[in-house]
């Protein structure tokens, strides 16, 4: 009897742990947005924007090559600031495998702000980041706390308000684990990098959750740049994208990270003075599921005699695939250019999710559709771009956002900038020339055919593929 009674209750306290494990992940998949997330900015008028762009290659000698122009860029741009700078940065350390030889990028952002914060003491610095660079809590960021040694105000997102990705995961670990919280004497070694410092289980158990504040954004009072780039040493090799421009959307990008900053406990950013805006180029930011509301837009009026590029680290948002099947049966022309997925800061990766989804692409069957691999060696083709060439107006879309359901679909936090412009102006012909130039091999073999990779798509790949888009476990 005593042990009947037993198994009833332990049966009965197992059914309110799972009633309490399901409803904690349905709350956590659908709660409300922070204020402030999911931003469409004004369109605005301007002058100017200017395609920047990092490439690593090979050249026909053979040799590794580098055309890097994004933190040369923003490193003259600290140096001009004078009332503000602000940054939002996603991955911004120095961990890596030592014999690499990756550039110090985090060492040198750091250095030039600390440098411009001495010489103009008024300076307003806020640098936000993800808590990815502490490994979640599990130890300090020596570069990050010079920061703020020298009057810079750094900010960490507070990620728990955001929407959560991997609710099987993330609901059990809510219920269980979350209370024990990640710091303490670290025994096993960094998930980020060997020279990083040993974290806890807990921190693996956190870092499980895959939720980020994945932005990469930099303004001052004369300058806004949205990028594909982290200021990040082990990501110095990457090829990326940014834009570049000036006028009102400075305060249109400010709005968007002061949301950030209010439900993470940062303050008050400075203030933009609107000015008088005239220019032929629109511009207009655009964060988390708003990116997606404009992508699926432009890509359900895209047709017959428009061209599309692609440019991306990762595509997987089924939303944005059938709607680039539809653009191709329209009698759009469809060029999509993909990182081959297996390489990330000198590990072996998979191949997910671009060899699996690029095989659905190409079995629609499309002969407007051409896919190219990104011809990557130690880095990552790591663009985040799609362009509309259309007659006389054109359309650039692009930032931090992968095309995938985490990037899209208001969980990690993103920002793209869309970009309108006459298509003989000089910023679409710069986009232009750089799709071009890298689909045609121009002066280095900078892509391969789709033949060269499509052996790599294993069943046991695409089994795994399948399993991670039914159960939403993936970090894409």
């Amino acid at each position: 009897m005593r042990k009947s009674l037993s198994k009833k209750n332990s049966l009965f306290i197992l059914m309110i742990l799972a009633i309490i494990v399901v409803i904690t992940a349905v709350y956590h998949t659908h709660k409300d947005l922070p204020e402030g997330l999911s931003y469409e900015g004004d369109v605005h008028n301007v002058k100017d924007v200017r395609f920047l762009y990092d490439l690593t290659y090979k050249g026909q000698d053979g040799e590794q090559k580098y055309e890097h122009h994004i933190f040369d860029t923003i490193l003259q741009r600290i140096e001009e600031a004078e009332d503000f700078i602000v940054l939002d940065m996603f991955l911004f350390n120095g961990y890596y495998k030592k014999d690499m030889g990756y550039p110090e990028l985090s060492e040198s952002i750091a250095e030039k702000l600390i440098a411009q914060k001495k010489k103009n003491k008024n300076l307003k610095i806020v640098f936000i980041t993800d808590e990815i660079n502490l490994t979640y809590g599990s130890h300090k960021s020596g570069i990050l706390k010079e920061l703020r040694e020298n009057d810079i105000k750094v900010i960490f997102t507070n990620l728990d308000p955001l929407r959560d990705s991997n609710p099987l995961y993330t609901a059990v670990w809510r219920v269980f684990f979350q209370w024990f919280g990640e710091s303490g004497e670290g025994w096993i070694p960094n998930p980020m990098a060997k020279n990083a410092p040993d974290v806890t289980l807990r921190t693996y158990l956190e870092l499980l959750n895959l939720k980020a504040n994945h932005r990469k954004v930099f303004v001052t009072e004369k300058t806004a740049i949205v990028s594909s780039a982290n200021p990040h040493d082990a990501s110095g090799f990457h090829s990326n994208i940014a834009f570049e421009t000036s006028g009102n959307i400075i305060g249109d990008i400010l709005e968007s990270e002061q949301a950030v900053i209010d439900f993470s406990g940062g303050g008050k950013l400075p203030v933009y003075t609107s000015v008088k805006e005239k220019g032929p180029i629109k511009v207009q930011v655009l964060t988390e599921g708003e990116i997606l509301k404009h992508l699926l837009h432009e890509l359900k009026k895209t047709g017959e005699g428009d061209h599309i590029w692609l440019g991306m680290f990762y595509l997987a948002e089924r939303k944005v695939i059938d709607e680039i099947d539809k653009a191709a049966d329209r009698g759009a022309k469809i060029n999509i250019i993909l990182d081959p997925n297996t390489n990330a800061f000198g590990n072996q990766k998979s191949g997910l999710p671009n060899i699996p989804v690029s095989e659905e692409i190409m079995e629609f069957g499309s002969n407007n559709i051409e896919i190219k691999w990104y011809n990557a060696g130690q880095e990552q083709y790591h663009a985040k771009m799609i362009y509309f060439e259309r007659g006389k107006k054109s359309l650039v879309l692009g930032g931090s956002a992968n095309f995938t359901r985490r990037n899209l679909d208001d969980l990690n936090l993103e920002t793209n900038m869309k970009i309108t412009a006459a298509s003989d102006s000089e910023f679409i012909k710069g986009v232009d020339d750089y799709f071009n130039r890298i689909w045609n091999n121009d002066g280095a073999r900078f892509t391969l055919d789709y033949e060269e990779n499509k052996d790599k798509l294993t069943p046991f790949k695409y089994i795994i593929y399948w399993i991670q888009r039914i159960l939403w476990f993936t970090s894409y």
